[in-house]
This record gives structure tokens, sequence and C-alpha cells, in this order.
């Protein structure tokens, strides 16, 4: 037994992870008291906070200012140019790397929160929770549908600072405390006989949280002047992303099986949740006119952004007029979500099947969520 294997049988993994988060909390906000000027405005909300304020405010950017952040609707370009501290909302390179250490972070402590509990062993419980994934893409569109209501001048469902909680990345630590909360609570309701099994009531509570949330929207844009529907991006969106992500896993049936060999259906709805973000971004960036949808989209993702741009400097400009160029986009997402799928065998998935499971789940969830929001965005006509 080495140093740290007797640290952890000593301690325990629990504890010494909550004594991590515990340190890095007290360090963060030691950097911030000693140097607000450059840890806080210059990092932490240049690169995390002030993109969701800009966002959550329907700004095009903000700015930090001696008095604080403020919102511009106009000039952000002049403020850039003055060397002022300007955050605009959506993602950069270096917003995207911390989300990803954050993830893999609170997914080793919730790896071992389920652990001791004692539950979320079975990988059939992937599909229960599918429908939060669906339910992070739809209230995202909600605080979508709260923006075009302030420009039309009337008070969205949801304002500041309760609509941070739904816009991205916040977004996915809301659903994910949501689909915990939602888990545990029928965790206990099948260990004290109220329902029988929590797989399926965890389900129900997903599907109805998503079914409101549709609900919601879908009334909306029939009656308010600032909301329109558009069902042929939703129809066109998730029938060629089913059609894609089924004719994958089929052709892997045929010439490559170890793709499908462990997850089965799983890796199929794995394939099928980042198709809907490649499908979804092809649309909104390029087929919008040829659907009749009278909007217009920019891609947030910097490596939506780069992959475009290099499209459009390599593919020849017919071509480009005539497919787009964001189709790479989708290609890209189709590789890389059936290159983790094969990753996942059947030896993995039996020696660690709670560890494989929130893989799956947070694997799916980063494709999902995103490409639920704009394929819902669109739909909504907001």
């Amino acid at each position: 037994m080495n140093a740290l294997d007797r640290v952890v049988d000593e301690y325990g993994a629990e504890r010494l992870w909550l004594g991590s988060f515990v340190g890095l909390i007290v360090v963060g906000v030691g950097a911030v008291l000693a140097a607000p000027g450059q840890v806080w405005d210059r990092f932490l909300w240049h690169y995390f906070w002030g993109p969701v304020y800009a966002d959550a405010k329907a700004a095009g950017c903000a700015v930090m200012t001696e008095q604080g952040p403020q919102a511009l609707y106009q000039g952000c370009s002049d403020a850039i140019a003055a060397g002022r501290i300007v955050a605009e909302p959506g993602y950069t390179v270096v917003s995207e790397i911390g989300y990803m250490l954050i993830l893999v972070y609170m997914l080793v402590g919730v790896y071992l929160l389920l652990e001791n509990l004692d539950v979320a062993e079975d990988i059939e419980l992937y599909f229960a929770l599918v429908p939060f994934m669906l339910l992070g893409g739809a209230l995202r569109t909600v605080e979508d549908l709260g923006d075009r209501a302030l420009e039309a001048g009337v008070d969205p469902l949801i304002t500041y600072p309760l609509n941070s909680l739904i816009i991205s990345p916040v977004i996915y630590g809301t659903v994910f405390l949501l689909t915990l909360v939602s888990l545990i609570a029928c965790v206990w309701l099948d260990t004290n006989g109220y329902v029988d099994s929590y797989y399926r009531a965890t389900a129900t509570l997903g599907v109805t949280f998503v079914t409101v949330t549709l609900a919601y929207l879908t009334v909306a844009a029939l009656t308010r002047d600032y909301a329109t529907l558009y069902p042929s991006v939703l129809l066109v969106t998730v029938g060629l992303a089913s059609v894609l992500s089924y004719g994958l896993y089929r052709l892997y049936d045929s010439v490559w099986p170890a793709v499908n060999a462990g997850t089965g259906a799983v890796g199929l709805l794995v394939i099928w949740g980042h198709a809907i973000d490649g499908v979804a971004n092809v649309v909104l960036a390029d087929w919008l006119d040829t659907l009749n949808v009278p909007l217009t989209y920019y891609p947030k993702h910097p490596a939506n952004a780069f992959i475009i741009s290099m499209t459009e400097s390599l593919q020849p400009a017919g071509l480009s007029a005539a497919i787009g160029t964001s189709w790479p986009f989708l290609v890209v997402k189709l590789a890389v979500a059936s290159l983790v799928v094969s990753l996942f065998n059947d030896e993995f998935l039996d020696e660690s099947p709670r560890y494989a499971l929130l893989l799956l789940v947070a694997v799916t969830a980063v494709g999902l969520g995103p490409g639920t929001r704009d394929m819902l965005r669109a739909t909504f006509g907001v």
C-alpha cells in the first residue's frame, strides 16, 4: 500500500474530497481578497461570471468599472479597443478549459456521494436521466424567451439575478442539483415503499419537468408577438439526428461491433445526443433560410466558430454557398461520440458500473443539453 492509499484508507475518500473542496474555496476567496483586480476582475469575472452577467442582462457585453459591472447594449468594440475589462456572452478557450476541469472534479464528488448512498449501480438508470438532459436545453430556452420579452418591453417570467441560474454554464449546476435531489427523493420513496421503482419515479419527474417547460414555451410562441413557432426546425433536427445516429449504430454492428458491444442502446443515445447538437448547429448556421425561418444565430463556442472559419477558408465558395460551412462540426461530433462510446467495454461497465453511468450521463449531457437549447431556440423563434 503506497502513501496515497494509506491516506485514503485512514481518512476516507469522501472526507478528503470535501476537505479539498473547502480548501479550494478558502484559497479562492483569499486570492480574491488579496488581489481583487487581478484575480476577480481580470480572471474570474472576465472569463467566467462576466459572460453570464452580460447574458443575464441581455446585453452585448459587460464592462467592469470602479463602481462594479456595467451592462453595455452598444459600444462593446469601443470598450475593447480602449483596453477595458470586457466580458461578452458565450465561451472562451479559457472558460471552456476551466469548466471541463470543474466537471471532472465534481464528477468525482458525485461518484463518492452515490457510492455512499449505495445507489446508481445499474447502467439502466441512464434512461431515467435522459429527460433531465433535455430539461437543461428547455430551461435555457426559457431564458432566451425572457431576452426577447425584454426587447419587446415586457417583463420576463424570470428576471435577474434568478435568470442567472438558467444561463450556461450555471444551468448545468442547476439541472445537476435538481436531478440529484429528484434521484435521492425517489430512492427514499422506493425504500419506504411509496413507489415500485426509483428508476421509473425519477424518469416520471424528469418527463413532467420537461413537459411543463415545453408547454410554457409553446403557449408563449402561440400567444406572444416576440416568439413564433417554427416546428420545421424541430422536425428536421430530430429527424436527421435520429437517422444519422441509428444509421451509425447499425453500421457499427456490421463492421465494428466493438463500438456497441459494451453500451448497446445507451451508446445509441449518446451518439444521438451529440447528433442533435451537430445537426442543430448546421440548421441554425446554414439551413434557416431554406426552412423559411427569418432568424440569424452565431456560434458561441470557440470550437464551433473555429471549425466554421476553417471550412470557409478551405472550402470553395461555390460549395459553401450550396451546402454551408458548419457541416464539419456535425462530422466531428459524430466521430468523437462514437469514439467515446467505444471506450465503454463490458469489463469497464462490469467493474465500475456507477462510474461508467456518471461518465455516460456527462458525455451525453454536454451534447444533448446545448443541442436541445439550439434546436428549441429556433423552434420557438427566440
